[in-house]
């Protein structure tokens, strides 16, 4: 309240904000007649001479930031036909300064984010332009390349289909690159995993503007991009638990809570799921994966719905997006879930997958130097991009005044009569001729209201993730007269609904919401499809207390509501009391989110401190000029330290304390190597370490002595990076399992995120202790078949070779072919192993490590 007040007197920070911006604005439009004026080579050459006086550090981009404003203004209206309004100028600002603009929805964020982009290209270190689809970025990066090129910046397109990386690096090289969330971060992943600099394709992180803020650090960032392979799990498990989970009854042998999502069993269940598995404890060790598979089962089964949280489409499982509805096409939910769902639908069960690369949404963009966004509601969730990126919200006015209506909601007692209110509204507005845009929650409701509206002879289209493809297309008409359209949430989002004259003249585009988000974001991007550019428009929800929002979280109070107020079938009640009880219900829901998603990035931040160590390091080793050499000879110095402790030999410790047996058999079985103790007898500490680290050297050069320089630094470089990308997923992995228990820590009074950073840390320094002394250990003990030395030297360039393009081609399959199929029959770990070696497939290629080629034993 007091608040309210201050602001009222004083004005709000994003008021004070607006009249900081507003004294910019003037400055760039005094300069307009000065720039109008120029030819267009002149125009190009006064650019370059702002540019060059910050190449040559003259001047910095904030005191450049009026002329270069000024100049993107005037080359849009010569090469685009398009000037920007004074509002938009304000919105390029907060941009530059790396804050969020909240514009809404049709007053052209696309054509705003020219103007920083032009003014940070500048600098030569690239921007990124990242949005939600292909379609946008492809519309958004081509429709502005006219006036990024005027100005002389290169432009490039990342989309899903480009599976080159040369092609990619050029994409990247270029000034300012336009993409998707998801591509981009799948490329700094994959860049990650390469052999080789010349695979790599970004450039670096320098300064970021993502379009449709919310959608990608707020919604989507509850879902870790992830590379997996594949584990050894045994698929049939999947299928039998799903038999399971049918036979048991739902309140008798298990809990379902819809509101945590999460499926309990009662005593009764674990017995009779005992009786059925045919195990004595389900919850003992060796059928702990059991119980796993049975909750998934579960949940799959009483949590999962099919048209809603996924569509089964040509024989597959395929998420559906629950805030655009758009299908998330390669995506597979983890732990088993998605297996149980495959089970469930009776089609091919994939082969369960384990993290090979990760990383969070949020810690991808707070690489970047600089990150600002845009969208058109941000507010609601302005605290959680403060605490999680730093980010400010910036609230910027309307270039004309939004008169659209948006009316109280209607409840209905049940959705039968909610949806017969809703149709009855329809067949009123399209024998005017007024267009309509019919927002739903879900594939399902979309289809029965789109059965509704057949049955009423209304012509309308619908769209939904399972015809997305027309998307853009469907959305763009959506404002024609007489139109009657179906949306699932925020399908088409990005794209602006247009009306003519017409259709204002009838009251421009009416918006029907026929449930209310888990997010109220979600329902104000709905709001916000009609009014633009101050064109007339209503909206209105239409609810039922069968809702699952109301049902879930709120129906009670506005139960109780309907019932002192005698509301009979078929009538509704409409009031503000009634719409803030809703709003409350959709404030727990948010809170509930905000928590998992702040969970998500303070575990992941743990693991995001181990993953920049890695890949920083795995970096430098692609590099031609690291000393390889000398970093082997660093870590073989290490290594024998940790055999000397591990013998009971220290530094100052007493000679005859010192365990010389346990020591020389343990040089033999990891070396292969035979010293004679007699010869190390009498020497102390030092003098034992620096003996046996040159005796140890000696026996490798004298193995390597065969091959030439650059050929063994080859080999050196390429074993490291194998057993460091080994022993990194098998780290992910243990960090996986590891998060999945610690939260039992709880329950013993303990804090698991703390106990979860102190138990990261042991493992991260096993995993660096495990990679060097397993580099160590496996280049001593390879051996080389040499015939003639020159010509062996030159096969086994040629063979790490083309092995290193047979691993990067398989990488490039792999991470893009989503539809790959899993093998027909899986090798047993006792069987001999297919490459010929006459060992058992555990002892060769299934086991980690070198396998064949120039690392044969």
């Amino acid at each position: 309240m007091l608040q309210a007040l201050m602001g009222k007197i004083f004005g709000t920070t994003n008021d004070r904000e607006l009249k900081k911006y507003t004294k910019i604005v003037n400055k760039i439009n005094n300069l307009e007649s000065k720039y109008k004026a120029l030819k267009d080579d002149e125009l190009k050459a006064a650019f370059l001479e702002i540019k060059n006086s910050v190449l040559n550090k003259e001047k910095s981009l904030d005191d450049v930031l009026p002329d270069s404003f000024a100049i993107t203004r005037e080359a849009s209206v010569r090469t685009l036909n398009m000037r920007h309004f004074d509002v938009q100028l304000i919105g390029g600002v907060v941009l530059h300064e790396g804050r969020i603009a909240e514009m809404k929805t049709g007053e052209g964020k696309t054509l705003v984010a020219t103007l920083p982009i032009v003014l940070n290209a500048i600098t030569g270190k690239g921007v990124h332009l990242v949005t939600v689809n292909d379609y946008l970025a492809s519309r958004d990066g081509n429709e502005m390349r006219p006036l990024y090129e005027f100005l002389g910046f290169s432009v490039g397109v990342i989309l899903d289909e480009m599976h080159d990386p040369a092609v990619k690096k050029e994409v990247y090289n270029a000034d300012i690159t336009y993409g998707t969330n998801n591509e981009f971060g799948f490329d700094y992943l994959r860049d990650n995993m390469s052999y080789s600099r010349d695979h790599m394709v970004q450039r670096g992180h320098n300064f970021v503007i993502v379009d449709e803020v919310d959608s990608i650090l707020i919604d989507e960032a509850r879902t870790p991009l992830i590379i997996s392979g594949p584990t050894n799990r045994a698929l049939q498990d999947f299928a039998d638990a799903n038999k399971i989970a049918l036979q048991l009854v739902k309140d008798e042998h298990f809990s379902v809570d819809e509101k945590d999502k999460v499926v309990l069993l009662t005593e009764e269940g674990i017995t009779k799921a005992e009786e059925l598995f045919k195990v004595e404890n389900l919850y003992s060790p060796e059928n702990a994966s059991l119980s796993h598979i049975l909750d998934q089962a579960l949940k799959a089964n009483y949590l999962f719905e099919r048209d809603v949280d996924y569509v089964v489409n040509n024989g597959e499982v395929v998420i559906v997006d629950e805030f655009t509805g758009r299908l998330s096409e390669g995506r597979r939910y983890s732990e088993g879930l998605h297996q149980a769902l495959e089970a469930k639908e009776g089609v091919e069960i994939k082969e369960e997958t384990q993290t090979l690369a990760d990383i969070t949404f949020q810690n991808y963009f707070r690489m970047y130097d600089k990150l600002a966004g845009m969208t058109g509601t941000a507010q609601t969730e302005a605290s959680e991009f403060a605490q999680i990126y730093s980010l400010d919200v910036i609230s910027i006015p309307t270039n004309i005044p939004v008169i659209r209506k948006d009316l109280n909601d209607l409840i209905y007692k049940t959705e039968k009569e909610k949806f017969e209110a809703a149709i009855k509204k329809i067949k009123e507005l399209s024998k005017t001729g007024q267009p309509v845009l019919i927002g739903t929650a879900s594939i399902d409701k979309s289809e029965v209201l789109h059965e509704m509206l057949k049955k009423e002879k209304i012509a309308h289209t619908v769209l939904n993730a399972k015809n997305h493809a027309q998307e853009g297309e469907i959305i763009k008409n959506a404002g024609a007269k007489g139109a009657v359209t179906i949306a699932t949430n925020m399908a088409g989002r990005g794209v602006d609904i247009k009306v003519n004259d017409e259709v204002r003249d009838l009251g421009g585009l009416y918006i029907i919401g026929t449930e209310r988000h888990e997010n109220r974001r979600i329902d104000n991007q709905l709001r916000g499809r009609s009014g633009r550019q101050g064109d007339p428009g209503t909206t209105q929800f239409y609810l039922s207390l069968e809702d699952n929002l109301l049902r879930i979280f709120g129906s009670d109070k506005i139960k109780s509501i309907m019932e002192r107020l005698g509301v009979e079938d078929g009538e509704y009640i409409e009031s503000k009391m009634v719409t803030r009880a809703v709003e409350k219900a959709q404030k727990k829901v948010e809170n509930m989110h905000y928590e998992g998603r702040k969970q998500i990035v303070e575990y992941d931040d743990v693991a995001n401190e181990q993953r920049k160590i890695i890949y920083k390091f795995r970096n430098q080793m692609l590099d031609p000029e690291y000393d390889i050499s000398s970093k082997i000879n660093e870590i073989r110095v290490e290594y024998i330290e940790h055999l000397l402790n591990s013998c009971d030999i220290f530094e100052g410790g007493a000679r005859e304390d010192f365990n010389l047996e346990k020591l020389f058999k343990l040089i033999h079985e990891e070396l292969n190597l035979e010293l004679n103790i007699n010869d190390f007898s009498s020497f102390d500490y030092n003098e034992l370490l620096n003996s046996i680290v040159q005796s140890v050297k000696k026996a490798y050069d004298e193995k390597m002595s065969v091959l030439n320089k650059e050929v063994c630094n080859e080999i050196e470089r390429e074993l490291y990076l194998k057993e460091l990308d080994s022993a990194w997923r098998e780290h992910l992995y243990a960090m996986d399992n590891m998060k999945t228990g610690i939260r039992l820590r709880a329950y013993n009074q303990k804090d698991p995120l703390v106990e979860y950073k102190k138990e990261s840390f042991n493992l991260f320094t096993e995993l660096i202790a495990d990679i060097k002394f397993n580099t160590v250990k496996t280049l001593q003990v390879i051996q080389f078949r040499i015939e003639n030395p020159e010509e062996e030297a030159k096969k086994v360039a040629q063979q790490m070779d083309i092995e290193r393009k047979i691993n990067e081609a398989a990488m490039q399959f792999n991470l893009y072919n989503e539809e790959e199929k899993a093998p027909a029959k899986k090798i047993a770990r006792n069987d001999p192993c297919p490459c010929g070696s006459g060992k058992k497939y555990k002892l060769c290629c299934g086991k980690s490590g070198p396998k064949k080629g120039v690392f044969a034993s």
